[in-house]
């Protein structure tokens, strides 16, 4: 069984972590950290801090490895956006010819860059270009209103 010691300069460090740091990833990894300080089993660990077992040793091994910097540490990048590299180009050209609909928008984006993603993905593209072009959203527009009747 291995044994944790937990510095004061660490619990002071995790007890603040627990809350304040800006990841919740990282929060629910010092959250497994005060807990184990505090001497529960790894069961009760993991039903408390709503993680596997697995996760838990996991946490705990990083604690080892390299301490609470290693545990800080996130290693999850995510994935690289394909039309990103061709952001610049398709602007300008939804500038110049904006799109009736999505589909013709998803048909343009496959024919210029060779992507090919699907309706929503296109969407959810036009709405950040959107956002880059300084444009205003559909609920930021002004709307028309009707003319208030004549008192009779």
């Amino acid at each position: 069984m291995r044994r944790f010691l937990f510095t004061p300069e660490d619990l002071d460090a995790i007890r603040y972590d627990r809350y304040r740091f800006p990841h919740p990833r990282v929060q629910q990894k010092m959250e497994v950290l005060w807990l184990k300080s505090q001497g529960h089993t790894h069961a009760d660990i993991a039903t408390l801090a709503g993680v596997s077992r697995r996760s838990v040793q996991r946490y705990l091994d990083e604690f080892l490895a390299g301490g609470l910097e290693r545990v800080r540490h996130l290693s999850w990048k995510g994935k690289a956006d394909a039309l990103a590299d061709h952001q610049s180009s398709l602007l300008d050209y939804f500038l110049d010819h904006p799109p009736r609909s999505a589909r013709e928008a998803q048909a343009v984006i496959a024919r210029q860059t060779g992507v090919h993603r699907g309706l929503t993905q296109v969407r959810a593209f036009l709405k950040k270009l959107s956002a880059c072009a300084g444009a205003r959203s559909a609920a930021s527009r002004p709307r028309p209103t009707r003319k208030p009747r004549p008192l009779s």
